[in-house]
């Protein structure tokens, strides 16, 4: 009851023409809390018939005093390292075994004034979220701005799986060029395999898909391009002036800039690569990620196994004879085998120790598996896996020691031989590049037959 309406049962009372009968009927209220508000007013005055508080003088389950200071204590330092201070942030770093939910330590935060209000920023429910179901499924690139110490202006190129977050490549260069995106690319996809399919912005150095000369036409692809055409690896962009669809890359950059701007300025570009090693260092095992249920890209501590690592990894396909092959990038190991996991068990492929430490181009359909050299293109293994064994042995190896049955030589002729139109930096014709004839030469090694 609010301290008007009891002012008013009072003033009726006390100084009208109602009894206390009259009064609780035209109130609709008890003639016993009309006597007793009118016994408050003769002892106190108006003060007296005031609305009391109903909050507990008391409560057993409020936060304790000690971890509110350290809730308050841990959001400055998070600020002063320019790091994600969040409620979800600061209830990673606080004891498991008394923590309060992060609502409360918001409300904490909010109390403190320690929480800016930020009304001009977009519903979360107003955007359309999309995540890859694979590792490997999706790989998401982009590039950013970065000064030195002198002022000097450097770029920060990124390689992110958008599956698990992962943060798969990271280095820093005077300016990013289209070679540079194209080694980035492969050393990337040396370590962690190749992609099923990317998703970059429209810069040039990814794709001249909205570039047109004066025949108003679209430009010749670039080396990119043709690379991941050539691989079966599938291209995406998104749209002109719609940054949101390459979010995740895009927040990440936010991250990395506030974690920089906390280190002492790099003087070089090897400085500054070092502390981005650092940086990817935590961002994968340090750093709980929201979207991944508070774990971090590689689950360093509780998990055997890794978000990114979890589920097996896509892979990019060709279709040869409607069968679709996958396509995997390897290196021989020391034994002259590769590993490969066929029914949820790993098989050893056994091409041969001439071949170690040599990168190849892993062919797969069901058991059937074709190596080719990376470097040459040739056909070194054939394997039809046995399930029962663990050792694959080499099917090339056993035709050549069968006098009867002579291994067909295999030429590519020079019309399956592609020559770049212009190199990644945009120099004349004819400079051949090796590493972007592979799918080329490996579907006409397709043709082969055993």
């Amino acid at each position: 009851m609010s301290y008007s309406r009891n002012r008013a049962i009072v003033l009726a009372v006390s100084e009208g023409a109602m009894t206390t009968t009259q009064a609780a009927k035209h109130f609709n209220i008890s003639p016993r809390h009309v006597r007793r508000l009118c016994a408050q007013y003769r002892e106190l005055g108006l003060a007296g018939i005031e609305p009391k508080s109903r909050k507990p003088h008391s409560n057993p389950n409020a936060t304790n005093e000690t971890i509110t200071i350290k809730i308050i204590e841990i959001r400055k330092q998070l600020i002063r390292e320019d790091l994600d201070a969040g409620p979800w942030s600061i209830w990673d770093r606080l004891e498991p075994a008394n923590r309060p939910s992060p609502a409360t330590i918001w409300r904490i935060l909010k109390r403190a004034n320690l929480i800016t209000a930020q009304p001009h920023k977009r519903p979360k429910n107003s955007y359309h979220r999309f995540e890859a179901d694979l590792p490997n499924e999706t790989w998401q690139s982009d590039f950013t701005h970065w000064p030195l110490a002198d002022g000097t202006d450097t770029e920060i190129i990124t390689w992110l799986d958008d599956h698990s977050r992962y943060l798969l490549h990271l280095s820093a260069h005077p300016r990013i060029s289209g070679q540079i995106v194209i080694d980035t690319f492969t050393q990337t996809a040396t370590t962690h395999g190749l992609p099923a399919s990317t998703l970059t912005d429209n810069g040039m150095v990814y794709t001249t898909r909205l570039a047109q000369g004066n025949n108003k036409r679209n430009n010749q692809p670039n080396g990119f391009e043709q690379l991941l055409a050539q691989l079966s690896i599938t291209q995406k962009n998104g749209r002109p002036n719609h940054p949101t669809t390459q979010g995740k890359i895009e927040r990440y950059h936010q991250t990395l800039k506030r974690w920089l701007r906390a280190q002492p300025a790099a003087q070089t570009i090897t400085d500054l690569n070092k502390l981005l090693a650092d940086f990817q260092h935590i961002y994968n095992t340090q750093r709980p990620h929201r979207a991944l249920n508070r774990n971090t890209p590689q689950i360093a501590y509780n998990a055997p196994q890794t978000a990114y690592n979890a589920l097996p990894k896509a892979q990019p396909t060709i279709k040869h004879n409607n069968q679709h092959w996958r396509v995997r990038i390897d290196t021989i190991d020391e034994t002259g085998t590769i590993t490969l996991r066929y029914l949820g068990k790993l098989k050893h492929l056994g091409i041969g120790r001439a071949h170690k430490h040599q990168p190849i181009i892993a062919l797969i359909n069901g058991p059937n598996t074709i190596i080719i050299a990376k470097t040459t293109g040739e056909i070194i293994a054939e394997h039809t896996i046995d399930p029962t064994r663990t050792y694959q042995k080499n099917n090339l190896n056993k035709r050549t020691n069968d006098a009867k049955h002579k291994p067909k030589k295999t030429k590519i002729p020079r019309c399956m031989r592609t020559y770049v139109g212009r190199n990644h930096d945009g120099g004349a014709r004819g400079n051949r590049t090796p590493d972007l004839l592979i799918a080329n030469e490996t579907r006409y090694q397709l043709r082969y037959s055993p």
